[in-house]
């Protein structure tokens, strides 16, 4: 089975999954558990072998990221489950923004090549990321219109898209620093759980803070 079959079987299976999700709050709660742990882990991974012999670094950092990731999930669990139809539709633009940016990228990327934007990613390049904007801003405008008007739907697609690809490039430099392709091995095509939700990771608790601001 060829990555690109993989990785497609198994964005179909995490789709299929978040629906059962969002209808089940017993399969969200053990969905969320085990993204949990599987963050944790793969954190713990990473900081091993960059802070090796640092072991107070790797607690204290791993400290931050348990309550930081225990914040993130608890929101979601919240939002998810409230009758809130406004930031349940705001955190649906946050995952649209999310998933858009990364296949604006790769689609952009792999067709105009061009610079690479950083080091720290090779296959990180200025075409991608304007094709991150673009694909994100034209669907996700297209799909979300009515709800934000169009200075402030826009401004909103922005700056989730650049904290996506933000938080990218942070997974990315730790892989490169722990000398890894992937965090982890959970999702045939993908690695693990941070190559799949790493800009999510850092768009979603900044992105409910910014809506406020609206």
């Amino acid at each position: 089975m060829t990555e690109i079959v993989k990785r497609f079987c198994t964005s179909l299976f995490l789709i299929g999954l978040i629906y059962l999700a969002v209808i089940n709050i017993y399969i969200l709660l053990i969905s969320l558990f085990i993204i949990f742990i599987q963050i944790i882990v793969e954190f713990n991974n990473l900081l091993k072998k960059i802070f090796f012999k640092k072991k107070l670094i790797i607690y204290l950092s791993l400290i931050l990221i348990q309550i930081y990731t225990l914040f993130l999930l608890l929101n979601i669990f919240i939002i998810i489950n409230s009758d809130n139809v406004e930031y349940r539709i705001f955190l649906l633009i946050i995952f649209f923004i999310c998933i858009l940016t990364d296949i604006g990228g790769y689609i952009f990327g792999k067709i105009f090549k061009g610079k690479k934007l950083t080091k720290i990613s090779p296959n990180k390049t200025y075409s991608g990321m304007i094709g991150s904007y673009i694909l994100s801003s034209l669907v996700v405008y297209i799909l979300f219109k009515n709800y934000l008007g169009t200075k402030e739907l826009l401004f909103f697609i922005f700056i989730i898209s650049s904290i996506s690809q933000a938080g990218d490039i942070f997974i990315s430099m730790l892989k490169r620093k722990a000398k890894l392709k992937d965090t982890g091995k959970l999702l045939p095509g993908h690695g693990g759980i941070l190559d799949r939700i790493d800009g999510l990771y850092f768009a979603i608790p900044l992105g409910l803070l910014f809506i406020n601001k609206l």
